[in-house]
């Protein structure tokens, strides 16, 4: 009997302005066989040039950097990458920083004191497609929000799809919750993103937070 092939690991791709930073990332996350940190850039333009070399599945970006700051190098990333997820590290939650993140496309805002555990699992998740954040980060993000005007009314279904989204469920998780193909799930996640004028899953995480539809809990 042929044993079915291993899950290929989650390449990634490691950026902050302190090497010693690096180190110990690359040092924790070595410790999961499921994650290959592929690269290591020490600001936001060298980011650029790695993910278009690597092409990873994850970056993981600090925002605070020289010469490019992360929230500029994650817009701009996913704009050339829309296939690659950033992670938003940082060690503050000031505000304009988180709210920054989130809208250049990260689709993870997580803390520098966050353990190893906890920081892998939003990796293993952001491959995924599913929405991570720190719980304050999340509250002042749903404090914060500017919902956009919807143009159109969205149906039972796409209302359904958007909870399961808030509640960090994959394309592939929402597939099997609803009894459809991944296919038909991308083609409702796409139709809501365009009724609410949304960018991102995590946009339309807040969006569902906001209005009701999900809780922090």
């Amino acid at each position: 009997m042929t044993e079915p092939a291993p899950t290929p690991s989650v390449r990634v791709l490691l950026v902050d302005d302190h090497a010693v930073v690096r180190q110990g990332l690359r040092l924790f996350l070595g410790l999961d066989p499921a994650i290959d940190v592929v690269g290591e850039a020490a600001n936001g333009e060298e980011a650029l040039a790695e993910a278009a070399r690597l092409t990873p599945d994850v970056v993981v970006m600090d925002l605070m950097m020289p010469v490019m700051d992360g929230i500029q190098a994650t817009r701009l990333l996913r704009r050339a990458l829309p296939d690659t997820e950033v992670i938003a590290l940082t060690s503050t939650l000031e505000e304009h920083k988180v709210n920054g993140a989130i809208e250049a496309g990260a689709i993870s805002y997580m803390l520098k004191d966050a353990s190893s555990d906890t920081l892998a699992d939003a990796i293993h998740a952001a491959a995924r497609g599913e929405v991570r954040l720190h719980s304050e980060a999340a509250r002042r993000l749903v404090r914060d929000f500017r919902s956009p005007d919807m143009r159109e009314t969205l149906t039972p279904k796409e209302v359904i799809v958007l909870q399961l989204i808030a509640r960090g469920c994959s394309n592939r998780d929402i597939a099997r919750d609803q009894n459809v193909t991944e296919a038909t799930v991308k083609t409702h996640v796409s139709r809501l993103l365009g009724k609410l004028g949304l960018e991102s899953r995590t946009q339309a995480a807040l969006y569902a937070l906001r209005h009701g539809l999900a809780s922090l809990e």
